[in-house]
């Protein structure tokens, strides 16, 4: 784990580094940043006695500033991430007897599963100061994923993503914003194939941002 956060890091210095050389077009970012997200179906929100399901996600993120209007900021952050999803079937007939090899699908759904979820997002961020420094943001994000294990609820591959997150944030240091929030957010695939029944969960995050 700690190798795999450092090489994140590196990443992001590079970028940081890059970033400041050029500032036109598509390397006009504001920030970069790192997001941690713990997501849980088993909540007041969303709690289907039916399957397990928890998953951990790192984004990384660039920033860009969208403009202003009255008393609200816009930005943009373009984030690729991984989430590492924990995955188990508990109700067992929820695959139904008319359905190919369920037998098989029983044993395979009801036996607990670490899935890989790859997945690039578009965050669309409205932010309003309360205090000096301090902020309240409302992010509605849509992405493009691939998930690399199929489950009971979602088959293997192609697949939409979104959230909407409310978080606070704080700009500690001249150049260092420290981010905390809670999201919902959904995975499924539009019905481009079958199952689709997808998942819906309540994360909590948080996160840190450099400013170029």
């Amino acid at each position: 784990m700690i190798k795999k956060i450092s090489s994140i890091l590196l990443i992001i210095i590079s970028f940081s580094l890059f970033a400041q050389k050029k500032k036109k077009g598509i390397t006009n970012v504001k920030k970069v940043g790192i997001l941690y997200n713990y997501t849980d179906q088993n909540n007041f929100v969303f709690n289907d006695p039916d399957f397990l399901y928890t998953g951990e996600t790192i984004k990384l993120q660039a920033f860009y500033d969208l403009g202003k209007w009255k008393s609200f900021d816009f930005e943009l952050i373009a984030q690729p991430q991984f989430q590492r999803i924990n995955h188990q079937l508990i109700n067992s007939f929820f695959v139904l007897p008319t359905e190919e090899n369920f037998l098989d699908k029983i044993e395979e759904f009801t036996t607990p599963k670490k899935i890989n979820f790859y997945a690039f997002e578009l965050g669309f961020v409205m932010k309003k100061e309360i205090f000096n420094n301090f902020n309240v943001l409302l992010t509605a994000g849509l992405g493009l994923g691939s998930i690399d294990t199929r489950t009971e609820r979602l088959a293997k591959g192609f697949t939409f993503l979104e959230n909407l997150s409310l978080g606070l944030s704080y700009k500690a240091f001249a150049k260092t914003t420290f981010y905390l929030g809670s999201n919902i957010g959904h995975i499924s695939n539009l019905d481009t194939q079958k199952p689709n029944n997808g998942y819906s969960f309540l994360g909590a995050e948080v996160g840190i941002a450099y400013h170029l």
